[in-house]
């Protein structure tokens, strides 16, 4: 269960791991991680300390699996959604013939005409299940849900990854692929 203490620390490590790691003094490695110990000791540095306890809690509950350990369970990293640049070391994948995305309704205009751009992220993400797509397009107000095409996609050439938690990732998604449900 997520307290308001673990929703914080997630938010806390969301700006750092995906965002904003040199403001917190750590260096993100190849794949995105960097060592518990030190991502424990800079946030102590500054002023959040959180426990190993916590860490691991925060991990095994955040309900977007944000977050995932190394088999060692020596590093940690966010999944995706980074604005910084890192190479998340995924491999192409095929994806499901169809995904979607949610996003708010003042956004439907611009993407019937352009299509999904990954703006200041690293990839579009799209999910598996109508349910989570209109989850995600709540936080944008008035959700609403597009299908994309994930199969001709693929099939034309474009390159779909899956990170860690199940989010699919493509670069773009051209109008021509979307279907607004």
């Amino acid at each position: 269960m997520n307290t308001p203490r673990l929703v914080k620390i997630s938010k806390f490590l969301s700006k750092y791991l995906r965002h904003q790691p040199e403001s917190l003094g750590i260096q993100l490695a190849p794949g995105g991680w960097v060592a518990v110990d030190e991502l424990l000791a800079a946030c102590a540095k500054h002023k959040f300390p959180i426990t190993r306890q916590e860490l691991a809690a925060v991990v095994a509950t955040n309900d977007k699996q944000r977050f995932s350990f190394d088999s060692t369970g020596t590093l940690i990293r966010a999944n995706q959604g980074h604005s910084v640049e890192v190479d998340l070391q995924l491999l192409p994948a095929v994806p499901p013939d169809v995904l979607y995305h949610g996003t708010g309704h003042k956004a439907v205009e611009s993407i019937l005409q352009t299509g999904l751009s990954k703006m200041s992220r690293h990839h579009v993400h799209l999910s598996q299940d109508i349910t989570t797509a209109k989850t995600v397009g709540a936080r944008h107000g008035k959700p609403v849900v597009f299908a994309v095409d994930a199969a001709t996609m693929y099939q034309a050439g474009y390159i779909f990854y899956c990170s860690d938690n199940g989010v699919w990732l493509v670069d773009a998604v051209p109008p021509e692929y979307l279907r607004q449900l």
